[in-house]
Formats: structure tokens, C-alpha cells, sequence
């Protein structure tokens, strides 16, 4: 007996029930709730003249990199949440931006990078992109409509990161994305901080979103993956056409760990949301804080436009301290006994990361006046969390 799959039946359902009904349908494989975990290279066809009308451009795969149904069950979840065409896949979220980043760009190309950007797309930028002739500028992230003023006859796309890494500034995105398409300028976001589900980067006039699924999608520091979304059928085949080329794949058994991940999603990042916000403005009261930089709290001089493009916020923000010297933001830091130090962040664990030495701000209003730690909030209950800044408050007045 067949039933119609749930995927694509969610208009009108909140964002936690959608998240629970998308990619998958048991109907079609024995009834089992979650999709199984499909594994393979080679393909088999019946017909001879099959062999060369697969690939990228067609319904039909050719080899197993380009995914099974493990793989297009995540992608449809992850359309159907951003309200795009299409998704690509990526092994991890940087090698999903530089994907972008080479199907978007030519020799001779000028791209518009804002100052705010996660480092190793700068990196990208500078070290990969500048050896085959393309050019790329940097520019305030808090510019806006101005950005008009920097796209030349050869701008082939503008890179944006809101909130931006690091130091958490918004951008005007509705107003940037409209000064591109006036000059027919791509645009890609990095949406990572809200996972497709804060803020809908194809409503603010965005052609492709990246997301690190490592983050909040996996959510269990055991994922490593990442995904291009699109609202256009002509960037949908353009990403699809440069993925085949560049040979990458990413792994059924991170597919499927995404997908399982994406079903307490919502509730992981709500919960994220609540106790990050609240720890937030606890810290903008500490003597030792100078600033909390954290977009849903008034104080913020990005605040209005949070409340504009966003509805929610997730876990993730940074604090400035009031100068003092390294070893003793590092001694803080070392003496947290439920914050772990580590890179990445939406995961179940909370994290802090003493981020100074990685700030590299071409503007100068973007560099934090004191030494900045970034804090992933995880599911830990709030008053554990907050006895262990306390813990740490304690160590770093003592030094």
C-alpha cells in the first residue's frame, strides 16, 4: 500500500512541525520512520544510451558522488525549509563555499567580500581565487545601499555573513541584494548562524544561501557537511554542473545524521536561543565586560534590523572584556569546567573560544577594543552555565 510522501506538505505548519514531516517518507522504504542509509558507487542502467545522458543536467544520476537517496532526502528538507529551488550537498561548510565561489567566478571577475566574513573565505579569497585573476575587495559590512557605489562592470558576486564572524554586526541584506540585482550581481550568504530557520536570506532578495550543517543541523559535533541553497533554477544548475567537476561528494551516513539531527532542531535551538539571551544580558552587567556583542539584545546598534529580518537567534555570540592581557582571558578560559575550548559551535556541548588573535578587520571600527571570547551556549542547564562563568570570573579577577 502506498501513501503520498509527507515532504512538501507542510504549508502552513510551524517551522518544529515541518521540521519533523520533511525528508522523509516511510512508505517508501518497509515503513521504517527515518530513511535509510544508502551506500554505493556504481550505478546500473538497462538502457546504453542512459550512460551519457546522466549527470547534473539531468533527472538522472550517473555515479554515486553525486548522491543517493540518503543525500536527496536531506536536500529536499533543506529546500523546503529555506524556500528554495534546489540544494547542493558539500562535505563540510567551507568546501560549500568555495564551491559557490569557483561556480561563481571567472578570471578577471571582482567580488565583494564584507569585512565580517568567516577568515578562511577570506583566505579562499586571497590565496586560491587571486591566483587564477580574480579580484576581491573588501568592504563594511554595515555599507548597505552604498555597496552601489563599489560594484564595477566586472562584479561578479557580493559574499555576505549577517550576522558577520566573530564581532556579530548586521547587514542591511534586503538593500545590498537590491543594489546587486540592479547591476545583475549575485549574491551569497552565509546563513549559517541561523540554519535556514531565523531568517530567510530568499526573501531578503539572496540568490544562494550556504549553511555549515556541522553546526545546528547535526547538532552533535559528529557531522561534517554542508549545503548550498538557491531560489534559482539557473544557479541550481550552475552549482549542480561545478560540484560534478570538482568531484566532491558528501557521505550518506553525514546525510543521514544531518537528517535526524534536523527533526530536534527546532527545539534544540529554541532552547539555545532562550538561554544564550539571558546569559547575554547577564554579562552586559559584569564590571569585567566592556561589551556583549549578541544582535537580539537592544544594545546592540544592530538591534532594529534583528528585529526586522530575524525571529529567533540561536545560541552563538561574543564577548568583549575590558583590556587586560592574554594569559589572563586564556587562565579564564582553561578554568571553565562545563565550557569546553573549540572550534565549531551549535552542537549540545557549550564552548568558549578565545577568538583575539583571529579578528583581522580591514576597517577599524570592526576591531573590538579589548580581548573578545566567543560562546556557543549548549543544552546544559542555565544555572550550571552561569556558575561557570562565575568560575571563571573568579580566576580571572585572582590573576
Amino acid at each position: 500500500m502506498s501513501k503520498t510522501p509527507k515532504s512538501g506538505r507542510g504549508e502552513g505548519l510551524s517551522a518544529a512541525t515541518r521540521l519533523v514531516q520533511i525528508g522523509r517518507d516511510p512508505f517508501s522504504h518497509e515503513r521504517v520512520i527515518n530513511p535509510p542509509i544508502q551506500r554505493g558507487s556504481t550505478l546500473l542502467f538497462d538502457q546504453a544510451d542512459d550512460l551519457y545522458r546522466a549527470g547534473p543536467l539531468s533527472d538522472m544520476k550517473g555515479y554515486g558522488l553525486e548522491g543517493l537517496s540518503t543525500q536527496d532526502r536531506l536536500c529536499e528538507a533543506l529546500t523546503e525549509i529555506s524556500g528554495g529551488v534546489g540544494t547542493v550537498l558539500a562535505p563540510s561548510g567551507l568546501q560549500a563555499l568555495t564551491l559557490a565561489l569557483m561556480a561563481a567566478t571567472k578570471a578577471g571577475d571582482h567580488v565583494l567580500l564584507t569585512d565580517s566574513s568567516y577568515g578562511p573565505t577570506r583566505r579562499f579569497c586571497r590565496e586560491v581565487l587571486a591566483k587564477y585573476g580574480v579580484e576581491t575587495e573588501i568592504y563594511d559590512p554595515r555599507i548597505g545601499a552604498d555597496i552601489a557605489g563599489l560594484i564595477k562592470p566586472n562584479t561578479s558576486l557580493i559574499i555576505l555573513e549577517s550576522p558577520g564572524s566573530l564581532t556579530f554586526e548586521l547587514q542591511d541584506v534586503p538593500a545590498i541584494t537590491a543594489a546587486a540585482k540592479a547591476r545583475g550581481v549575485a549574491t551569497l550568504i552565509d546563513d549559517t548562524w541561523t540554519a535556514g530557520l531565523y531568517m530567510k536570506p530568499f526573501y531578503l532578495g539572496v540568490d544562494i544561501s550556504m549553511q555549515a550543517l556541522t553546526k545546528y543541523q547535526g547538532g552533535h559535533a559528529d557531522v561534517l557537511a554542508g549545503a548550498l541553497i538557491t531560489n534559482s533554477p539557473d544557479w541550481l544548475i550552475k552549482l549542480k554542473t561545478m560540484h560534478q567537476m570538482l568531484g566532491i561528494g558528501t557521505s550518506a551516513e553525514d546525510a543521514w545524521l544531518t537528517l535526524r539531527g534536523l527533526r530536534t532542531m527546532g527545539l534544540r535551538m529554541a532552547h539555545q536561543d532562550r538561554v544564550a539571551r539571558e546569559i547575554a544580558a547577564w554579562l552586559e552587567g559584569r564590571p569585567e565586560v566592556a561589551q556583549v556583542l549578541h544582535p537580539a539584545l537592544p544594545s546592540h546598534p544592530d538591534h532594529a534590523i534583528w528585529q526586522r529580518d530575524f525571529r529567533g537567534a540561536g545560541g552563538l555570540f561574543s564577548v568583549v572584556f575590558k583590556p587586560v592581557a592574554a594569559a589572563r582571558i586564556n587562565a579564564m578560559a582553561e578554568a571553565y569546567q562545563i565550557f569546553s575550548m573549540g572550534f565549531s559551535w551549535g552542537g549540545f556541548e557549550s564552548l568558549a573560544l578565545p577568538s583575539t588573535v583571529q579578528i583581522n578587520r580591514q576597517f577599524p571600527a570592526l576591531h573590538p577594543k579589548g580581548p573578545i571570547v566567543r560562546y556557543s551556549i549548549g543544552l546544559e542547564a542555565q544555572e550550571d552555565l552561569m556558575a561557570d562563568l562565575e568560575r571563571g570570573f573568579a580566576v580571572l579577577n585572582a590573576a
